[in-house]
C-alpha cells in the first residue's frame, strides 16, 4: 500500500505543470517591450480585474512576477497586471521596434515559406541551443542573419530564432491589411468536414491529477469532458478522433500524436494543480505561429466560463512540441483548489467547456479562411 502511494504521488510531482519553460515564456527580472497597439494593465491576474490603464506598443516594461498567463509589469508611468503573450523581449526589437504580434501593416512584405514539419527554432545557430519554439509546413519567415547552416529568423507571430537553412522555401509576397487586434472578431467560420483530434489527458494507470477534497481522478474528468466535446463538434458537422475512448487506456504520448494523423487541429484537455489557491483555466501553446492563434480563440471563449481564464501560455508539452498540427493543450480548471474541483465535476461545467472550446475552434477555421 506504501509502495502505491509513493508512486502515485512520485507520478503526479512529475506532471506538474511548467510555467517557465523555454525562452519564449516571459521570465520574472526580464526586460520586454509591448508587442500589441493598446496593452491593457489590470490590477490583479484575472481578465475581469480592474483596468488601470493602457500601454501603447512599444513601451519598455520590467516584469518582478510571472503567474498562469500574467505578467506584473511597471513601466510606462503603470503598474499592474498584463497579458504576457503580448510583451516581446526587448532583445527580440530591432532598432528599438517592437515586433507586433497581432497588427499587420497594409504593405507588402517579403517572407520565405517553411518547407519542413515540426522545424524547431532554437535560441542560437546549432543543435546545442534550447529550443525556443517551432514552425511547420506552410509557414512563415523573415530571415535576417546566415551562419553556416544556421538562419536567424522572425515568424508572421513575432517570434525570433534559429532554424536549419535547409527548411527554408522560396520567397513569397505577402500584402497585409491594416490588421484587427487580437479582440476584433470575424465572422464564425464553419466546421463542416473539419477532421479535429481530441486527446482525453492520462488513463489508464495514470490517473493524472487527485482532487484534494473529493479524490476525482483527472483521467475520469478529461474523457468525460472530451467525450462531450466530440458530441458537440459532431453536431456542427465536425468529424473527430479520440486518441482514447475507455478508461483503462493509456496511449504514449508519440501514439497520442501519430493517432492524430492528418486532422485540422489536435486539442488536448487536461485539468491542473499547483501548490498555491490557483484557479480557473489555461490554454498552452508551443508554437506562436502555428499554435498561438488557436490557442486565443479557445483562450476567449473560456472566459464565459464560471471559472476565471488564466490566458494562455507558452507549453513545452510532447503533444505539443512533436505536433505538426495545429495544437493546444488545455486546462480546464484546478484540482488542488476545492471550488474548482466541486465546480469542473458537474456535467454542466464540462458542456459549457466543451462548447467554448467548439466555438474557439470554430472562430479559428472563420479566422483563417477570412
Amino acid at each position: 500500500m506504501f509502495r502505491k502511494l509513493l508512486l502515485l504521488l512520485l507520478a503526479a510531482l512529475l506532471m506538474l505543470p511548467i510555467w517557465h519553460t523555454g525562452q519564449e515564456a516571459v521570465a520574472a527580472g526580464g526586460s520586454y517591450k509591448v508587442g500589441t497597439k493598446s496593452l491593457p494593465v489590470r490590477a490583479d491576474a484575472d481578465g475581469e480585474s480592474a483596468i488601470k490603464g493602457y500601454l501603447s506598443q512599444g513601451t519598455a516594461v520590467q516584469v518582478s512576477e510571472e503567474k498562469y498567463g500574467w505578467a506584473k509589469i511597471s513601466g510606462g508611468g503603470l503598474k499592474g497586471w498584463a497579458a504576457a503573450h503580448f510583451l516581446v523581449a526587448a532583445s527580440a526589437a530591432s532598432g528599438g521596434k517592437t515586433v507586433n504580434t497581432d497588427v499587420k501593416s497594409s504593405t507588402t512584405d517579403t517572407w520565405n515559406e517553411v518547407s519542413g514539419s515540426g522545424v524547431r527554432l532554437r535560441s542560437g545557430p546549432g543543435v546545442s541551443y534550447s529550443v525556443i519554439g517551432s514552425v511547420t509546413t506552410g509557414d512563415r519567415v523573415k530571415r535576417s542573419q546566415k551562419k553556416g547552416d544556421w538562419s536567424r529568423v522572425t515568424t508572421e507571430g513575432g517570434q525570433t530564432g534559429w532554424m536549419s537553412s535547409k527548411y527554408i522555401g522560396g520567397e513569397v509576397s505577402v500584402s497585409s491589411g491594416g490588421g484587427s487586434g487580437p479582440s476584433a472578431r470575424s465572422s464564425r467560420g464553419s466546421l463542416q468536414g473539419r477532421l479535429i483530434a481530441i486527446d482525453p489527458g492520462h488513463g489508464g494507470s495514470d490517473p493524472g491529477m487527485i482532487g484534494k477534497a473529493h479524490d476525482t481522478e483527472e483521467k475520469d474528468l478529461t474523457l468525460s469532458t472530451s467525450k462531450l466535446l466530440a458530441e458537440e463538434l459532431r453536431g456542427r458537422g465536425a468529424k473527430v478522433v479520440l486518441t482514447r475512448d475507455k478508461d483503462d487506456e493509456k496511449p504514449a504520448l508519440s501514439d497520442r500524436v501519430r493517432l492524430a494523423g492528418s486532422a485540422d487541429a489536435f486539442v488536448s484537455v487536461h485539468y491542473n494543480s499547483a501548490p498555491n489557491k490557483a484557479s480557473g483555466s489555461l490554454v498552452f501553446y508551443y508554437s506562436k505561429s502555428k499554435d498561438a492563434p488557436l490557442a486565443q480563440e479557445i483562450e476567449s471563449e473560456l472566459r464565459g466560463l464560471s471559472l476565471r481564464s488564466n490566458g494562455i501560455a507558452f507549453g513545452d508539452y510532447h503533444v505539443l512540441r512533436e505536433n505538426s498540427l495545429p495544437a493546444v493543450l488545455v486546462e480546464l480548471g484546478f484540482l488542488s483548489n476545492e471550488k474548482d474541483e466541486l465546480e469542473v465535476r458537474a456535467s454542466a461545467y464540462q458542456r459549457s467547456a466543451a462548447k467554448a472550446i467548439a466555438d474557439g475552434l470554430q472562430n479559428y477555421f472563420g479566422r483563417k479562411s477570412s
